[in-house]
């Protein structure tokens, strides 16, 4: 039988619970268990598809096309797994799906109400969840601040799921934040006593307390955390900031954390092979060289609008033993060739991410003109893509004005269009290429040379496509369209052979890199970065 763990969180909001929940996952598959990962957020909306990432973050895409919350990119790349739309659950889902039910009788005339309706869906969602891969154990992250309205349901939801399966099935994990005071040089117990009253109050004991703190835990704080909060002295758990999320596992696993979990579920405790993370880790805190990689994007106030790449430039970095520095580049601040090269002139490699609307496209448009000029590696990701074939056309192609419908619907040249079938579709919410498709990549190319093979899958998220009655006049001009979909309709790859490395791609690789298998594409634009910064450092060393 699965096994389910709870994780809610207290006193503040952004304590960092997915990654809680991703190392103790981490360190549940390195006992030899089988785990999957389930987030639960409050928010209205279905999905975070159509929410700003300024607001919510990055959207995640699974495997299945699944809009998810980063939290899950965060789970697939700690445990190695690939999850789906069963893995997130939104309040707006959950309300839709009982309306729908409502609206189509299923109910028998009954009025339809929290309880047992609402609970009872999102109980459902767990059951779907652990029959979908039947793993030995199921982490469930609440989003939001235990005594937020909106999440009381799932709280409520999970005390009666834990009163119907057994308790020794299930168990509650309560992340707090301790506060510092650096006047009187205290950590304070009293927010994170408080807040586990308040989920005492709505019916759930945590069996574990995890400390969030900037400094760390005395014995006399956990002693007193755990007298006060009814639970074993060793089930207080020191969870301190790190430079790296990487570490996080091997803080929790020096303190037993994982063989007390298993204690409370009555699983038998098994050896952990931790080595390899341990490898990892060691990497992260001793790199032999350092490069910078510019991130122009539209989006750069928020880092997390881009976790994923900036994770996948890390664990590609970690390959060549390098620390990579992230340079934020606001695309709107480029307004000239100038400024791009005041912006660019000191880093390694650029990277020009995804993104919708008109904002900031011109000064992707500069950034990526001054990369394939002055043969910067180049990596472009989905718009990253679109924007390079829109500066190649009017640069190199000589189609003056060319550009995407998106940004401009009246343009003489749509080398970038709407897909086909998206045209007649009102809305946003769901109506765009989501999800695994297969490319086809040609051989005797710079993407074969980084997958070494001719037949991928990765995964997409975007509505408009390189307009393939424009592919003549681009590959004259030196662009070369190296992936395409199987049919050769859809162009998913262009590279620029002439430079060292200058691939973009429609898909987002980035959601299938792992700390410890870095995806292909990002291999190919930190080897070449690497190896110019080393180039130059030997061009001026004296």
């Amino acid at each position: 039988m699965t096994k389910y763990i709870f994780i809610t969180g207290g006193v503040v909001s952004s304590l960092g619970k997915g990654i809680v929940a991703a190392s103790l996952g981490r360190l549940l598959v390195s006992r030899g268990f089988s785990v999957t990962i389930q987030k639960f957020d409050p928010y209205i909306n279905v999905d975070p598809g159509t929410m700003s990432p300024f607001q919510h973050g990055e959207v995640f895409v699974c495997e299945d096309g699944a809009e998810t919350d980063l939290d899950l990119g965060h789970y697939e790349r700690f445990i190695d797994t690939y999850l789906s739309q069963a893995n997130n659950v939104t309040s707006g889902s959950v309300y839709q799906t009982v309306i729908n039910k409502e609206r189509r009788g299923e109910y028998l005339g009954a009025t339809v109400q929290m309880i047992p309706h609402i609970t009872g869906e999102i109980k459902s969602r767990l059951i779907m969840a652990s029959k979908r891969t039947n793993p030995d154990f199921l982490i469930a992250e609440v989003g939001g601040t235990i005594g937020d309205i909106e999440g009381l349901p799932y709280i409520e939801a999970i005390r009666q799921f834990r009163s119907e399966i057994g308790y020794r099935n299930s168990m509650s994990i309560h992340v707090t934040l301790l506060p510092y005071l650096p006047t009187s040089g205290e950590l304070k117990t009293k927010p994170s006593q408080h807040s586990v009253n308040v989920l005492r109050s709505y019916g759930i004991q945590p069996e574990m307390l995890v400390l969030r703190t900037q400094v760390p835990v005395g014995k006399t704080e956990k002693d007193k955390l755990a007298l006060f909060c009814s639970m074993d002295k060793n089930c207080v758990i020191e969870c301190k900031d790190m430079k790296s999320i990487y570490e996080v596992p091997l803080a929790l696993e020096a303190q037993n954390m994982t063989s007390e979990v298993l204690k409370i579920l009555d699983v038998e405790d098994r050896p952990s092979n931790l080595d390899d993370w341990k490898e990892l880790v060691h990497k992260i805190k001793n790199p032999k060289s350092e490069i910078t990689i510019g991130l122009a994007g539209k989006y750069t106030e928020l880092n997390d609008a881009y976790i994923s790449v900036v994770e996948s430039l890390k664990h590609a970095g970690l390959k060549f033993d390098t620390k990579v520095n992230i340079k934020w580049i606001a695309s709107e601040e480029i307004v000239d060739d100038k400024e791009a090269a005041s912006h660019l002139a000191d880093v390694d490699g650029i990277v020009v991410p995804g993104g919708f609307g008109v904002r900031g496209i011109e000064g992707k448009l500069k950034v990526i003109k001054y990369a394939r000029e002055n043969n910067i590696p180049y990596l472009g990701l989905c718009l990253g893509m679109q924007c390079a074939v829109i500066e190649f056309a009017r640069n190199m192609a000589g189609l003056e004005n060319a550009n995407s419908t998106e940004f401009d619907k009246n343009t003489k040249h749509k080398v970038v269009d709407l897909m086909e079938e998206q045209k007649n579709i009102a809305g946003y919410g769901a109506t765009m290429r989501l999800g695994s498709y297969p490319c086809k990549i040609e051989k005797n190319t710079k993407a074969f040379s980084a997958y070494n093979k001719e037949l991928i899958l990765e995964r997409h998220r975007h509505r408009f496509e390189f307009n393939h009655e424009y592919k003549e006049a681009l590959e004259k001009a030196g662009l070369k369209i190296s992936g395409t979909s199987p049919d050769g309709l859809l162009a998913e790859i262009v590279e620029y052979p002439k430079n060292d490395w200058f691939v973009a791609c429609q898909f987002h690789p980035e959601f299938k890199s792992r700390p410890q298998n870095p995806h292909p594409l990002f291999l190919g634009l930190m080897e070449n970065a690497v190896k110019r910064n080393r180039n130059i450092n030997k061009q001026f060393a004296i």
